[in-house]
């Protein structure tokens, strides 16, 4: 395996980072917004590192946790409603740790590193380099602690009052909606910043040290059942048992039972795990022949290791006993993503169903580094296809998957179906496809999308299970995607939606129409980007500018409505559809954690505080505070807190919305900056936490007292000289 000498497919073009933040940006849009968005929001999670240019390599799977929602708004008026844009970095520990000092970054070795160390001497030193870092955290040395290194940089999902975004490295970050403000991380009880409760005494993924951590390592994908609202997860590590399983159940269950860091028995390795099946009433877990294994630099190999001679080994078990669970063995292959898992309950037992993007290459997963695949793992015919397993009931003698076949020969990958049929037998499945190339493709390039796909997967399981396929190789519908898209059979069991030329879109959610009738009556929603906009060097320029389209999914023809958004939104992960239900509904918050930045110039003066213009060239110290920020609200309620705090006087002032003033803020923290020659240029972050959940206070000027000390330990008030944004 080499690096290759060429600009990084996913750093160039729509896949290069932005670095503009825009809150609440109204945006004009085209066509008919449905009823069912009223109040609702979509939001896509991606990469977008803070810094473009890393000399230690970038892998797609690496860089900070941007979130880019589009909020539909309720307004008066004989529109209704008016499409609103926000995006924002979750605010993870690293990217806090980074943001405030480049020369930190990157705080974790890229996914490059682990799968093609220069040598392993190089790999040696990333870990150690990031141990240090974050040790130097803990004891002070860097102004933000690192507690935990996850990027939640994958995914987002909503659980029993929580929207929280997701990464394999470290449990889920709890964010707001339709802010897209961070709350903190969620352990298993509760999240930071929510106000203490009963959940607070109840056990959680991790606990103190290193074996702790490793613990709350949690898949990028879970799973929530509509019916019990039981939330479902996997822990992934390279320490037996290698993987840890645990259950969450709704608030006010009638007999509620967290089981957190279950152990699953029969993993002899750590594995790279990324999602994973769930019916209503059996989990299944993806043991694939892809290593995860630290041992590995001793020997001279990378971290992370596809093995072609491999199996790909499936479990399943009963929801929650996973003691019971029976493993089922079958040809090497890379599974990113699951579609949905259900049950067959017959007289003579339990069949077990899943759906699944199942591909024959590992080679995208070093062509998102920038790296070669070596030849040994390139197939000569790549492939990623929608795929179906089917496992017998557990009397049914020796472990042996019953059914296991392609639906369609098409490439197929960033599944969707409705959230409410995710572990039900679905009628339709939706999905991403490409005209041109493969989500397998063996050449180093970034795949773009530019086909949503329709799929009548109960047509194709019926036709399969007739034609009685072969297993592994067998595919129901072997046609081509061109062929497919010049079918004018009204009942082909597949619909393409193709993007005009140049155009290409991310990841869709459904939404459902309110009373729909069928299963299929609803919405696509995904960000589109027109490619022309490139220049000539295939780099975005500033004013590029991405859409949000509402495409019909019973036809897979009609765009019903356009947003044009205020920039472009570069091509990302996962994406999901929040109702106006979960988003009114969402849990209490008592803190926020927000950042600002200082900019100015400030000179110091022997002279009276009443005359500050004239230089001095004196040493100075800028005390650059962190406050805790109360609103009024809250203080209104808690008016105990004036008498025990020690505010400062009440200096923050002006939201966007009624002119809603803050209440008082305390300060916490004051970090120092030590200037020299009586210039200081600043920029650095100010963190502070936001009492109260109340959108309506967003976006605040801040303006407070800053103390400015010169040689003779004399305090001056410099709070004019800085400007807050």
């Amino acid at each position: 395996m080499a690096k290759v000498d060429r600009k990084h497919p996913y750093l160039t073009g729509n896949f290069a980072p932005i670095s503009t933040r825009l809150t609440s940006k109204p945006c004009y849009f085209e066509g008919t917004i449905p009823e069912e968005f009223l109040g609702g929001q979509y939001v896509r999670n991606g990469t977008n590192p803070i810094q473009r240019d890393n000399p230690r390599g970038f892998h797609w799977f690496d860089g900070d946790g941007m979130l880019t929602g589009v909020y539909f708004k309720r307004i008066s008026g004989p529109a209704h409603v008016q499409p609103v844009f926000t995006n924002e970095y979750v605010l993870t520990d690293i990217y806090c740790a980074t943001a405030r000092d480049r020369r930190l970054y990157p705080i974790m070795p890229s996914v490059v590193a682990l799968t093609n160390p220069v040598s392993s001497l190089r790999i040696i030193y990333e870990i150690l380099r990031s141990i240090a870092l974050i040790f130097a955290s803990i004891c002070g040395l860097i102004a933000r602690p690192i507690k935990r290194v996850s990027s939640a940089n994958t995914s987002i999902f909503h659980h029993d009052g929580r929207v929280m975004a997701t990464n394999e490295i470290g449990p889920p970050m709890r964010v707001f909606l339709p802010l897209l403000k961070t709350v903190g991380w969620f352990t298993g009880n509760m999240a930071e910043g929510e106000p203490i409760g009963i959940d607070a005494c109840k056990e959680t993924f991790g606990s103190p040290g290193m074996e702790g951590a490793l613990k709350e390592m949690t898949t990028a994908h879970p799973r929530v059942d509509p019916q019990t609202g039981e939330l479902l997860l996997f822990h992934s590590t390279f320490i037996p048992p290698f993987v840890n399983y645990s259950i969450i159940p709704a608030r006010n269950t009638v007999t509620p039972e967290f089981r957190l860091n279950r152990p699953v028995p029969g993993l002899v390795s750590g594995k790279m795990m990324h999602d994973f099946g769930v019916s209503h009433r059996n989990t299944i877990i993806i043991d694939l022949p892809l290593e995860l294994d630290l041992s590995n630099i001793t020997h001279g190999k990378p971290v992370v290791e596809y093995n072609p001679q491999g199996q790909t080994r499936l479990g399943v078990f009963p929801r929650h006993v996973p003691e019971l669970i029976r493993w089922f063995t079958t040809d090497p292959c890379v599974v990113m993503h699951t579609v949905n898992s259900w049950d067959d309950i017959t007289p003579g037992g339990t069949w077990v169903n899943m759906l699944l993007c199942r591909m024959n290459s590992v080679a995208p997963f070093y062509h998102m580094g920038n790296i070669a695949a070596p030849e040994a793992l390139k197939q000569p015919d790549p492939q990623c296809r929608l795929y179906y397993y089917e496992f017998p009931p557990s009397h049914e003698g020796a472990a042996s998957i019953s059914q296991q076949w392609a639906l369609s020969a098409i490439p197929f990958e960033f599944p969707c179906v409705p959230q409410h049929l995710e572990m039900d037998p679905t009628r339709f499945v939706y999905g991403c496809s490409m005209r041109k190339g493969n989500f397998a493709a063996t050449h180093i390039s970034a795949f773009k999308i530019d086909c949503l796909v329709k799929v009548d997967v109960e047509q194709l399981l019926s036709q399969g299970k007739t034609e009685r396929l072969s297993p592994v190789d067998g595919c129901v519908d072997e046609r081509s995607i061109d062929e497919v898209l010049a079918s004018d059979n009204p009942n082909d069991p597949i619909k393409v939606f193709a993007f005009p030329t140049g155009w290409y879109a991310q990841e869709c959610s459904f939404v459902p129409q309110k009373n729909g009738k069928y299963e299929d009556d609803g919405w696509l929603v995904t960000y589109v980007f027109d490619e022309s906009q490139l220049d000539e060097n295939g780099e975005a320029p500033p004013h590029s500018r991405s859409e949000l389209w509402v495409i019909d999914a019973v036809g897979m023809r009609e765009v019903v409505c356009r947003v044009l958004l205020p920039q472009r939104v570069p091509y990302g992960m996962h994406g999901n559809w929040f109702s106006e239900k979960q988003i009114v509904n969402q849990r209490d918050v008592e803190t926020f954690f927000h950042e600002y930045y200082i900019s100015g110039t400030l000179q110091s003066s022997k002279k009276s505080n009443q005359d500050r213009s004239s230089p001095q060239g004196l040493p100075v110290t800028l005390h650059c505070c962190a406050y805790e920020v109360y609103s009024a609200v809250f203080l209104r309620r808690n008016p105990h807190l004036r008498e025990e705090q020690e505010f400062t006087e009440s200096v923050l002032s002006g939201s966007m919305y009624d002119n809603q003033d803050i209440g008082a803020v305390r300060l916490i923290d004051e970090p120092t900056t030590h200037l020299v020659d009586g210039l200081v240029q600043t920029n650095c972050i100010i963190p502070y936490r936001l009492l109260e959940a109340d959108e309506r206070i967003n976006k605040i000027r801040v303006n407070p007292q800053r103390r400015f000390t010169d040689g003779d330990d004399s305090t001056q008030d410099f709070s004019n000289y800085l400007d807050f944004f």
